[in-house]
C-alpha cells in the first residue's frame, strides 16, 4: 500500500498562512517559514491591540471632554461628578463627540449642571 503524505491539507495550510501574510515586505510575504513566524507574531499583536484600543479611545474621549469643560471654567472630574449627581447618564464617547462637533449643545449641558 502506498504511503499517504496528505499533501492537499499541507498545501492548504501553507496557502492560508501566505494569504494572511499578503502585503508584508520581502521574504515575509512569500517564504512560508518566515511568513509563519511573522503572522503568528502579528496575531499576538492584534489581540493585544484590541485591548489597547479601548484604553486609547477612553483617554481620547476624556481629553476632549476636559478641553471642552475647561473652556467653560471647570475641570473634567468636577463636571463628571456634577453630571452623576444631576442623574444625567451620557457616556464619554457621546460627550466627547458633542464637545467636538456640537459646541453649543455641549455648552448648554455644562451650564445645566454648573
Amino acid at each position: 500500500m502506498p504511503r499517504s503524505k496528505n499533501s492537499v491539507a499541507a498545501k492548504a495550510r501553507r496557502k492560508n498562512i501566505l494569504k494572511q501574510a499578503k502585503g508584508f515586505y520581502g521574504k515575509r510575504k512569500n517564504v512560508y517559514t518566515v511568513a509563519k513566524n511573522i503572522v503568528e507574531k502579528g496575531m499576538t499583536y492584534s489581540y493585544v491591540g484590541r485591548k489597547l484600543k479601548k484604553r486609547e479611545y477612553r483617554q481620547l474621549w476624556i481629553a476632549r471632554i476636559n478641553a471642552g469643560v475647561r473652556a467653560e471654567g471647570i475641570t473634567y472630574s468636577v463636571f463628571m461628578d456634577k453630571l452623576n449627581k444631576a442623574g444625567i447618564e451620557i457616556n464619554r464617547k457621546v460627550l466627547a463627540d458633542m464637545a467636538m462637533n456640537e459646541p453649543e449643545t455641549f455648552k448648554a449641558l455644562v451650564a445645566s449642571v454648573k
